[in-house]
């Protein structure tokens, strides 16, 4: 995973396996305040709902839609989701 990113948006994929994942990647996006979502096919959900996440297909790759301007928070981010990431 490539932890430089452009200023206001990065996109990188991810896989989650389980439930376990999903709880806890939840709780991760929720510590920050900026937007992230999550998209897979043709669905956009909001990653800080977990019943929004749970709605996706774990069997498909994920990508995460990161929009921040504050590049340490972002990068932070990146860092603790880095063991989803493919």
């Amino acid at each position: 995973m490539n932890l430089q990113s452009e200023p206001s948006d990065s996109l990188i994929k991810i896989k989650l396996k389980n439930i376990n994942d999903i709880r806890e990647f939840v709780n991760i996006s929720n510590e920050y305040n900026f937007n992230i979502t999550l998209s897979s096919g043709k669905y956009v959900v909001d990653a800080k709902q977990i019943i929004e996440v749970f709605s996706l297909d774990l069997n498909e790759n994920i990508n995460v839609n990161i929009k921040n301007t504050i590049e340490n928070e972002k990068i932070d981010f990146l860092k603790k989701i880095k063991k989803y990431a493919i």
